[in-house]
Order: structure tokens, then sequence, then C-alpha cells
């Protein structure tokens, strides 16, 4: 038997929010998250801004004890799933724990934890290394914590897949409820890796834009001038329920997933593949699993990262899988407002997306000065606009090769 599957709970924790719905206002009014980085000194440093998350309070979700043991990315992973969790209801006696699973994905995990240790041993020597190291470092540890703090002891385990890794984590967790193997998912993810370190990396990469004058116009996806991503931080949790399983306790439905394409590139360590063949892939595999015909597509979340290779490879791909429809419907990126959150960034978009297909608000693309030509699709230049969306896809690609597509749309019985 073939499951529905629906979302009963949403939770963000974003560089434009630490809610779901101070998150959503701010897209919709195209406000940027990006500013000069606060976390660590950047004199030395020749990318001096990011989307970090601010005003992030984790005692709201942990014990200030508890806090102290956990890497930031955790933090974050916790305090999204408390508020998708509450929302939903899933907590106690409505659901058999056992059936209950978690699974959340990070790209890298405690970098600043990695970052503090490493310099604590080269420095002080292995006994300055702290006992929590391991478990504070350890990717899986978000999707750990989560599961000890409900007593979620269904399936549980983390994708490690670059920046298509919380997408991967969405797309698995939609699949083992639909074929029966759990009733109910707590999944997404989160990322905290604006450190000394992440930003050398990525900068001496040429990987990120460099406008150090003018953090909020630096990401501009799409745009013919734009010179890379910016980093951005922050985690997001989805509860997902087999209809059956969310209808028996009342449960409020906030949407449906209706597809999951997952595809690799076998090209290159960072670079996509020519015309996006990797992408088009896992697009044509997310509209066939419930035959969606592309024309239903209303919105198509991007991937959109603001680098010169990858919008475009995504655009051609964009347009191979829907023709002459790409026309009519918006591909647009969020991440000129909230940066890249790596393995982060999938699970937000999701969010995003099942927003726009159930509110019909599409949150804008910012920074559009000058369109490329290469990339000529509407991205909902610098405003929001209203659409009625039949279905919304989200798409996510990760170095390495890695390609996630999810579908969502509103629920109807």
């Amino acid at each position: 038997m073939s499951h529905r599957v629906v979302v009963t709970g949403l939770g963000l924790v974003t560089p434009v929010g630490n809610t779901v719905e101070e998150s959503w206002s701010c897209l919709l009014q195209g406000k940027s998250g990006a500013a000069p980085i606060t976390r660590f000194d950047t004199s030395r440093h020749s990318v001096r801004f990011a989307c970090e998350v601010k005003g992030f309070e984790p005692t709201l979700y942990i014990d200030r004890k508890e806090a102290k043991r956990y890497d930031l990315f955790a933090q974050y992973a916790i305090a999204a799933a408390h508020q998708a969790v509450t929302q939903s209801g899933i907590e106690g006696k409505a659901a058999d724990l056992n059936r209950v699973g978690v699974v959340m994905g990070s790209g890298i995990g405690g970098m600043l934890t990695f970052e503090e240790n490493c310099a604590a041993f080269v420095t002080k020597g292995p006994d300055r290394v702290s006992p929590f190291f391991v478990p504070m470092f350890i990717p899986n540890m978000a999707g750990g914590l989560v599961s000890m703090r409900y007593g979620f002891k269904g399936p549980n385990f983390a994708p490690v897949s670059a920046c298509a890794s919380s997408a991967h984590a969405i797309g698995e967790s939609y699949r083992m409820i639909r074929e029966g193997m759990a009733d109910a998912m707590i999944t997404g993810g989160s990322e905290a890796c604006v450190t000394g370190l992440t930003v050398a990396a990525f900068s001496n990469m040429k990987a990120m834009s460099a406008r150090n004058d003018d953090p909020e116009t630096a990401s501009r996806p799409f745009d013919i001038d734009r010179d890379g991503f910016v980093l951005g931080d922050g985690g997001a949790a989805i509860v997902l329920e087999a209809l059956e399983h969310a209808d028996r306790r009342g449960a409020t439905i906030l949407g449906e997933v209706v597809g999951y394409g997952l595809s690799g590139d076998a090209y290159h360590m960072s670079a996509p593949a020519p015309e996006g063949e990797g992408a088009q892939r896992a697009m044509k595999m997310c509209l066939a699993e419930q035959g969606i015909a592309p024309s239903r597509v209303g919105y198509v979340n991007a991937h959109g990262t603001s680098t010169p290779l990858g919008d475009i490879a995504e655009t051609q791909a964009v347009k191979a899988v829907f023709g002459e429809h790409a026309k009519q419907l918006i591909f647009g990126s969020t991440k000129s407002m909230t940066g890249h959150l790596l393995g982060g960034a999938g699970a937000l978009e999701f969010v995003v997306s099942l927003l726009a297909a159930t509110t019909g608000d599409i949150p804008p693309t910012i920074n559009q000065f000058n369109a490329d030509p290469a990339c000529d699709l509407d991205c909902a230049p610098n405003k929001a606009v209203k659409r009625d969306v039949d279905v919304a896809i989200s798409n996510a690609f990760g170095f390495g090769g890695h390609n996630a597509t999810l579908a969502v749309r509103r629920f109807e019985r």
C-alpha cells in the first residue's frame, strides 16, 4: 500500500527570522539577511560578511547547561523541531513513538566545535581537547538529540550530501512514510558554518561574493553581475505524516508532499554538469513519481546560489524539463535574501515552497539590477507576486554532484 504523505508541522530559524512567521514575512518583503560578520574577527579575511542568524536564544528551547554541550547547528535543529512538533501536536500519546522517526541532514555538522578543538589540540595539547568534541561535532547528532528530546524511536539517520543534505532528509522521510516504514517523521536540517575556517575556505575557492561594501545586495541570483554565493546559517524542521495517521489524531494538515527525485552528476567536485543534466533527471523523477504534468507546476524554488555557472546550468535544466511552460512559471531564488545555508538550505526552501503553494504568495528574487540574458526566466524580480500555484518544487544541489528535488502542493481530499 502506498500512503499519502502530508505536512503537519513547520519550524524555522533563519537569517531573516527565528520563527516561520517572522521568516516568511521578511521574505515576502524582500528583506536581506546579509550583514557584516559578528562572530569572529574578519580583519584578515577577504570576505567579511554573511547571513548570520540574529537574536537566537537557545534557552527558549534548551536548558542553559545543555546548550553548552550542543554545537550551534544542533541548537538550531532543536529549536526548529520544537516549533514543528508543537504545531503538529504529535508529541506524547497521540502517536506510537516506535513508528515516529527523525532524519535531519547537515552538510558539515559542528564546524565551530571542530575549529575550537583543533586550535586547542595544536596550541595546548591533547589533554585540552573537550570530551564532548565528537558528540558535538558529528552531523548526525542534531537528529539524535531531537529523537532523545521527544522519545521518537523510529528510523533515525543523517544524510550528508553537501547542499542537498536536508532535501535528501525530507525526501527519504517521505519515502519511508509512503512505503509504510514509519507513521511520521521529523525531518529537515541545519547548518552553522559562519566560522573563520569556513569563510576562508569558500572565499579562497572564489565561490563567495566579495561585496564587502554592500552585503545586502551581494547575493544576486540570475543577475549578470553575480560573483558568488553568500554564506548563511540556520535550521528548518518539518513534521511529515501518513494521511491516515494525521486524520486519526485530528491533526491540521498544512500541505502534501507529492514527489521526490534524486540523481548524481558524476561530473565534477564542485561544478554542475553541462546544461544541468543531473538536475534535469532529478526534476523529471520527482514529477514522474505521482504523474505530475510539468504544466501543473507554478513555482520552482531554485537552488539559485548566485554563482556564475550554477545559475545558468539550473536555468537550462528547468527549460529542458518544462519546455514552453518554463516561461509561465516563477523560477525564483530566496537565497538572494537568506544566503546559502549549505546543508540546511533544502529544508528551508522546502518550507518556502510549501508556503508559496498554499498561500499563493511567492517571495521575490531580490538584487535584480541587470538580468543575465542566459537566465531569462521569471524570477519575481525584486517584488513578491501573487500567483495561484497548483504544485511547487524545490531544488537542492550539492558539491560532488548530489541533486534532489521535492514537490509539494495544497492538500485536497
